[in-house]
């Protein structure tokens, strides 16, 4: 299974993701979708798994999930937008994964990428692919792409889309 994950699209689509994504089984956006229109060109092209971010309105409100869990090739999957960083998660991220801890943990919302092991948590991946949009503080759209089989996390690529644009 293929997966092209991102985050904080506030609004816009590069059209690179479709190429970057175009070999991906299925897209997982960790919120700040943006508006209807985002969500509808990527549920147009790929099966999307999403959940919905600060700046999302009642639409995707009641489209997505504020936080979602599922299994993917054997692999526990747990995402919302505001989720916090290892080993600090913000309380309420925390306190769900107490006692149901997954094997990958995804956040968006800090447009910060990072992929790092949880140093408290052995076996737990997190992933927080940056953002894709063109509003926020970084300088740099970015998103993640990898592979997951057999229980298995391999061929994980940072994608950088280019500078982010002069929006705020």
């Amino acid at each position: 299974m293929k997966i092209g994950l991102l985050s904080d699209t506030h609004s816009y689509l590069d059209d690179k993701i479709f190429e970057y994504f175009d070999a991906c089984d299925e897209i997982w956006h960790g919120g700040d979708i943006g508006n209807v229109e985002v969500a509808d060109r990527l549920e147009a092209f790929k099966p999307l798994r999403a959940v919905w971010g600060n700046v999302d309105g009642h639409d995707l409100r009641a489209r997505y999930p504020e936080h979602m869990r599922w299994e993917c090739e054997g692999k526990k999957i747990y995402m919302t937008h505001i989720g916090g960083k290892p080993p600090t998660y913000n309380p309420d991220v925390r306190h769900r994964m107490n006692g149901n801890m997954p094997d990958i943990f995804i956040c968006g919302h800090s447009h910060i990428l990072r992929v790092m092991k949880d140093p408290k948590r052995p076996g737990l991946l997190y992933l927080n692919p940056g953002a894709a949009g063109k509003h926020g503080f970084h300088k740099v759209k970015t998103m993640l792409r990898f592979d997951i089989e057999g229980g298995k996390i391999f061929n994980m690529e940072v994608i950088e889309l280019g500078k982010r644009g002069t929006l705020v």
